[in-house]
């Protein structure tokens, strides 16, 4: 079966969880019904937005009330979810993680962000991930990542030469640096031979506005999907063989020297 997957462009209520459950809750009825995706995809931070100076508040304790929440949804409509990023409280610190979850409801992965971002003041309220976002996903091998971590490609190719064959990438990518969201996305497809799944959010926050232009990208960096900048969602039908087509067409990663990048 050939995954058909929709990202969930958000215009996130900042510092509003309850508000952005329930608008994720009304999206995710909405794209089941219209667009019968097998995969969805929502943004960074989709519960809170960068409130970032309230997160003792407003986090969310352990990741339960997204967990559940997504499971529920996840079980009800047959349909496995990438679940953005939100705040997660801990007793120690607060990161910004990503719930993979299956179409059974089963929570299969959990990835924290590597890298914060200092611009937006990450690293004064967050704390870095330790650990790899691969995971399968309706039996193919993916990974995910966050937003600033499409910039450092060295830890994109550490999951790819893992045999991950998707890439999801979910953001708050602010509108003016648009040209370097698509360029990056697009490079980190060419490179890597796989798809590229990006989910970004749209609207304004009080510091900033977003890019919107979610993306859906082939293993040769054709755009098969994009949104605008507005609150919406983009929906794709991948074959996830193109891959393997794609590398063995140009075998960059038996040709890699490894010994001689370090």
């Amino acid at each position: 079966m050939k995954p058909i997957i929709t990202c969930i462009q958000l215009d996130i209520k900042f510092g509003d969880p309850a508000s952005n459950y329930l608008q994720v809750e009304e999206k995710i009825a909405s794209a089941v019904e219209s667009q019968n995706p097998t995969i969805i995809v929502l943004p960074e931070l989709w519960t809170t937005g960068y409130d970032l100076t309230r997160l003792d508040e407003i986090a969310d304790d352990e990741g339960k009330t997204t967990k559940q929440f997504l499971s529920k949804l996840a079980k009800k409509y047959k349909v496995s979810i990438v679940g953005g990023s939100v705040a997660k409280k801990t007793y120690e610190s607060v990161t910004n993680t990503m719930y993979i979850i299956n179409n059974q409801g089963e929570v299969v992965h959990e990835y924290s962000k590597l890298h914060l971002f200092k611009l937006m003041d990450e690293h004064h309220y967050l704390a870095a991930g330790n650990k790899k976002g691969l995971f399968k996903i309706d039996g193919v091998n993916s990974a995910g990542v966050i937003c600033y971590d499409i910039r450092f490609p060295e830890w994109i190719r550490a999951h790819m030469t893992q045999g991950a064959e998707i890439l999801f990438v979910v953001a708050e990518w602010p509108l003016p640096r648009l040209h370097h969201w698509r360029t990056l996305l697009i490079s980190r497809a060419i490179e890597n031979q796989c798809y590229v799944v990006a989910c970004n959010r749209a609207g304004l926050d009080p510091n900033n506005e977003f890019a919107g232009h979610s993306m859906i990208i082939d293993p040769w960096g054709t755009v098969i999907a994009e949104a605008d900048e507005t609150a919406g969602s983009i929906t794709a039908e991948i074959d996830v063989k193109t891959v393997k087509k794609v590398r063995n067409q140009i075998p960059v990663f038996a040709d890699r020297l490894p010994e001689f990048y370090d």
